[in-house]
């Protein structure tokens, strides 16, 4: 745990935001930092075939030694942070022995983690937790992931008693902005599966994802004199809350679970002249994910009728697809999952993702993939903890996957 630990640190303090109103790729410069420092770690550690492309994807391989045939698996997580909280100057801090009481993250500003509104952290009593100061993210999503893997990868080269076919990983830039498999070359990468180390509570085990889309509403008004504003000015801010309102107020993350969608309006930017609303729309039935955005335009389409100008302008992108048609007819390698974390002594959690990975679109490129809990909670804010034993048993269980392959493929 101590190894486990020291990498977690590393990583999390070098900061690699992404940026979703960024074009290149790695969507912001600072992810190389971290990229390069992980393709020197991986051949420092005796992995073979390290590379890093021109977009900062990094992949490497650990050779079989066996001498039998056996399908090469892979494993992925993502090195980006995300865009919703800073990630500059990460200083986490380390609980040991959690005794189930509140947290002071910052005593300054009253921060406080608490049991009594993020009651999972009961899950860990006893346990050593890292947390946050309260005034960054802590990076867990996803370099908790990105630690097991390599941490994996250095315990199966430090132990060859352990049989394993071929071993491909990888590690991607911008997931959080939804662009992490974009550029993934899976030609290259060149694995029969993979599994993403990005799931949340330990035991989680997920191949099913929302389908999943970035709504934008650009709505143009018009500036005039206060005082001589009738039947000149259109305030588009008051456009906007119309356009707000017009969706369903009980049909966002904070009213629903499980496999039900939402609307969800992440930023808002604008004056009289000229506002912009932000949305992610997501849905795990395909028919609804469509009927949702159906609703997006049409709701700009009776704004618009009723202002009598094109005032409202939606623009939707698709950014995902629910990986579970791409992933039940190979079901096998699910078990494979469940039987590896059954094995070390973990209860598998098996469930829809409240959201995505990288998984699903390398899924519908052709690598199924699986998602795998990283142990971190929390993410995207000032709140986000990790258990330090969460990340050393998701270690076993891709270090497990790797042996289970092996044997049952064995002749």
């Amino acid at each position: 745990m101590e190894n486990i630990l020291e990498r977690f640190l590393r990583y999390v303090k070098i900061d690699t935001q992404s940026d979703p109103e960024s074009d290149s790729c790695p969507s912001t410069k600072k992810q190389w930092d971290l990229a390069n420092l992980i393709a020197e770690e991986l051949k420092e550690i005796g992995l073979q075939d390290v590379s890093i492309d021109k977009n900062a994807y990094v992949m490497a391989t650990l050779p079989s030694n066996i001498t039998y045939e056996v399908p090469t698996i892979g494993f992925i997580s993502h090195f980006d942070t995300s865009p919703d909280f800073s990630g500059t100057n990460v200083n986490p801090q380390i609980h040991q022995n959690y005794d189930g009481e509140d947290i002071v993250l910052n005593e300054e500003e009253n921060i406080i983690l608490s049991p009594s509104y993020f009651d999972d952290l009961l899950l860990y009593k006893g346990q050593t937790i890292i947390t946050t100061d309260g005034k960054t993210l802590l990076g867990a999503d996803d370099k908790a992931g990105i630690t097991e893997i390599v941490s994996a990868m250095e315990y199966l080269i430090q132990h060859p008693e352990i049989k394993h076919g071929k071993i491909r990983i990888g590690f991607t830039p911008d997931e959080e902005i939804g662009r992490g498999a974009h550029l993934f070359d899976v030609t290259k990468f060149d694995a029969d599966w993979a599994y993403t180390m990005d799931g949340s509570q330990i035991g989680e085990l997920e191949y099913e994802n929302f389908n999943a889309a970035s709504g934008k509403v650009k709505i143009t008004g018009k500036i005039v004199h206060p005082g001589y504003a009738k039947g000149k000015m259109i305030n588009s801010m008051l456009i906007a809350s119309k356009f707000i309102q017009a969706l369903p107020d009980n049909e966002v993350p904070e009213h629903t679970e499980g496999y039900e969608g939402f609307f969800h309006l992440t930023n808002v930017k604008g004056d009289v002249e000229s506002t912009e609303l932000h949305y992610i729309i997501r849905d795990h039935d395909r028919k609804l994910f469509e009927k949702r955005k159906d609703l997006f335009r049409t709701i700009a389409e009776k704004l618009n009728k009723n202002l009598k100008q094109d005032l409202v302008k939606v623009e939707i992108k698709d950014q995902y697809y629910n990986m579970r048609e791409k992933v039940e007819p190979l079901m096998h390698i699910v078990d494979i999952a469940e039987e590896a974390m059954k094995i070390v002594g973990i209860k598998p959690l098996i469930k829809a993702i409240r959201g995505g990975t990288d998984g699903s679109q390398l899924s519908y490129k052709g690598l199924p993939c699986p998602n795998i809990f990283a142990g971190g909670h929390n993410f995207h804010g000032r709140y986000e903890y990790v258990p330090l034993e969460s990340m050393q048993k998701a270690t076993e269980v891709i270090v497990k996957i790797a042996e289970l392959t092996a044997k049952k493929y064995q002749s």
